[in-house]
């Protein structure tokens, strides 16, 4: 098992509407991470999340893409303290 981490993802495009909260929230899942997402009032989408390095990795790499219907036209991470994030996956409102 690699170390574990926790990043700050802000995505921006057509992020809103196609179902994007609930396709991380399996992808996270799928892939034993924690953390949360939800929409912005901005249009964008912000989750963290938190799990073995290379996971969250391929979290953010699948992100870029996200579900179908999904445009990210931007993608922005940042670190975040690893124990500051609760256990399981929520879609927060």
């Amino acid at each position: 098992m690699d170390r574990i981490i926790a990043r700050r993802v802000v995505l921006r495009g057509l992020v809103q509407g196609v179902g994007f909260r609930y396709w991380t929230r399996s992808v996270a899942s799928r892939l034993g991470l924690d953390g949360w997402v939800r929409n912005r009032g901005d249009g964008s989408v912000e989750m963290v999340v938190r799990g073995d390095s290379e996971r969250v990795g391929e979290m953010i790499d699948l992100c870029r893409r996200g579900p179908g219907g999904a445009h990210v036209s931007e993608l922005s991470a940042f670190e975040e303290p690893p124990d500051s994030v609760q256990r399981g996956f929520d879609v927060r409102f």
